[in-house]
């Protein structure tokens, strides 16, 4: 069962280990390139903050972002910000998004995100948690996928397997962490494929990041082709 108030309090933690890493940086580093193809590191910082905003609307009940378009541009805006200004807006947007979430909320009530997409609103918190702690990665700046608290690696793979669950696309497929670990995914049916790996090589495959699958290992074909997330 979810735990939206254990889940506050990581993304609270996500939060401050994120600040500290960017405090580091320049205002030179922030127009280099991030990990994710075609967006600076400032890319990504305007859209973690827009993401918090985002998820108040989902809290409070308004669509998540005016459109797909506005986004965007959201995105493209901010991003050339200045260092002191990426801290703030991280810092008041971060702190908005708890000051929302934490006080009592019909956690069982039933949320719209984006793209017509359903949840509970109990999930919120970890979706939140899944945008800070992915996206410190792609900033590039030494935190890599085996940083990842374990916990959080065991879930969002458990999250996006069930993601590719009954995908016609994808063939049944087992995955296997080291250590025991396996998950089930793709489209129903015995798993012919068994794709292998340390957890942050399956995370980074799953979520089409890092090799993409290169240090993994298959049995009984090949590597499946993942839809874009």
């Amino acid at each position: 069962m979810t735990d939206h108030v254990h889940d506050l309090r990581s993304v609270r933690e996500a939060t401050d280990r994120l600040l500290t890493a960017v405090a580091k940086l320049d205002n030179a580093a922030l127009a280099e390139e991030s990990h994710l193809p075609g967006w600076t590191r400032g890319h990504v910082l305007a859209h973690l903050a827009r993401n918090a905003d985002a998820l108040v609307n989902v809290l409070e009940g308004r669509p998540m972002y005016e459109s797909a378009t506005a986004r965007d541009a959201d995105i493209e805006r901010d991003s050339g910000r200045l260092l002191e200004e990426h801290l703030a807006d991280l810092r008041d947007s971060g702190a908005a998004f708890l000051a929302t979430a934490e006080p009592g909320q019909d956690w069982s009530r039933t949320v719209e995100l984006r793209n017509g997409v359903t949840d509970v609103a109990a999930n919120v918190p970890f979706r939140r948690l899944v945008e800070v702690e992915l996206h410190h990665v792609d900033l590039a700046v030494g935190y890599e996928l085996a940083d990842l608290p374990e916990e959080f690696t065991d879930r969002e793979i458990t999250f996006l397997a069930d993601r590719w669950s009954g995908r016609p696309e994808v063939p049944p497929t087992t995955l296997a962490a080291a250590g025991g670990r396996t998950w089930r995914t793709g489209s129903a049916g015995d798993p012919a494929v068994t794709v292998s790996g340390t957890p942050a090589a399956l995370l980074a495959w799953l979520a089409g990041r890092g090799d993409k699958g290169a240090s993994l290992t298959t049995a009984g074909g090949p590597l499946p082709a993942l839809p874009p997330l």
